[in-house]
């Protein structure tokens, strides 16, 4: 065990000769600034967004281990297609982890931060996947007493999207939602809200086995996109609903399009005249995941009212301010073990996250296959 002076720290490299290597360095930490903290983390989750930075587009099937069983090092090659869009960060060691929990073991010399002191908080801030974190205070949130690190690990990315994703609903005038790749830990608690706040949602999955896991925590509106009778099944479910918004975590292939598609049907069948230009009502699919990399096609059957567009936490909570990004933190805080508890299949050391058999699994970003690292154990 590290004293706290210097500590392991994972870091994803993409080299200009079309490599990834993901190893482990011995980092100094930094000593607190008056408003920051070093916190010991105990957890930190592998959620989807994290495996963009940890694997990049390298080829995982190709992957390679090698160094020692403390210092393990993996490689994998990088497509020639995919260097490209890789350029930002070509031959730059980056650290990996956007959220995590731990003790705070240090602070500086503000109120805020002596505050602190011992305490097991969240953290929000990057780097995330390594035994030491200095950061502001104002970047921990202090967990309830009597709750783990490992069950306040995944308080921001997952909890925040998706009570994102009804604030957004709620600001851009709709009533009802749709979900795709639902049955997702971020789905999971996507369904507790709206089951919660009375929102009706529209849930797309990939399998029967996926439907079941939904149908168990009350969700009303499953529909599978693997049957072939799954365009009626989205219409009938649209047109209960009246969901005129979507949240896609696939983003390629035919999906969003026949979203809208199903949309504008099922808006036709209640509109009280024709128009030739189709339904004024907008639809909007918002793509927030990148499950599919192919292209986004977009069968035009859908009117001239609509928008597909990314969406993305960290900017939509800078338009809608503090004031609303505290109130919708206080909620995850308060139901923490109710609506936004995560689960995870297992729990790996910062040694283990580079054992490619490991890799295998949660680079796959598999539903009911969700990595927690403790990087102190």
């Amino acid at each position: 065990m590290s004293d706290g002076k210097t500590g392991l720290q994972l870091r994803s490299l993409i080299k200009s000769s079309g490599e990834l290597e993901i190893s482990l360095l011995e980092v100094p930490t930094p000593e607190p600034a008056d408003d920051e903290v070093v916190v010991r983390i105990e957890a930190a989750p592998i959620n989807p967004s994290d495996l963009g930075l940890l694997v990049g587009a390298a080829d995982m099937s190709t992957a390679k281990a090698s160094g020692t069983k403390e210092a393990p090092v993996v490689t994998a090659k990088v497509p020639d297609g995919a260097m490209r869009a890789m350029g930002a960060r070509i031959d730059q060691s980056l650290p990996v982890g956007n959220e995590g929990a731990g003790v705070v073991i240090k602070t500086g010399s503000s109120e805020a931060a002596k505050a602190l002191m011992g305490k097991t908080v969240a953290m929000i801030g990057g780097a995330m996947y390594a035994q030491y974190r200095t950061l502001k205070a104002r970047d921990c949130q202090v967990l309830p007493e009597g709750t783990s690190a490992a069950e306040g690990a995944s308080w921001f990315v997952n909890p925040l999207t998706a009570l994102g994703m009804t604030e957004t609903m709620r600001r851009e005038g709709h009533k009802a939602l749709v979900h795709t790749a639902a049955a997702s830990n971020l789905g999971q608690m996507l369904n507790k809200i709206c089951i919660k706040d009375g929102i009706p949602l529209v849930n797309i999955v990939r399998s029967k086995e996926q439907a079941e896991i939904l149908h168990k925590f009350g969700a009303k509106y499953v529909v599978d996109s693997s049957v072939p009778s799954f365009l009626d099944d989205l219409t009938n479910a649209l047109v209960e609903t009246g969901a005129t918004i979507a949240f896609d975590a696939i983003g390629g292939g035919r999906l969003a399009g026949d979203i809208l598609n199903c949309m504008e049907i099922a808006i036709n069948k209640t509109a009280k005249e024709y128009s030739r230009y189709g339904s004024s009502v907008h639809k909007q699919v918002y793509v927030y995941g990148g499950l599919d990399v192919r292209p986004i096609e977009l069968p035009r059957g859908f009117g001239m009212a609509w928008g597909v567009g990314g969406w993305l936490l960290t900017p939509f909570l800078q338009k809608i301010g503090p004031a609303d990004v505290g109130r919708l933190r206080q909620r995850v805080v308060s139901e923490l073990k109710t609506t936004f508890a995560s689960h995870y299949t297992k729990v790996v050391s910062l040694q283990e996250t580079l054992d490619p058999a490991n890799i295998a699994v949660y680079a796959k970003r598999a539903t009911g296959e969700k990595f927690l690292i403790n990087p102190n154990k």
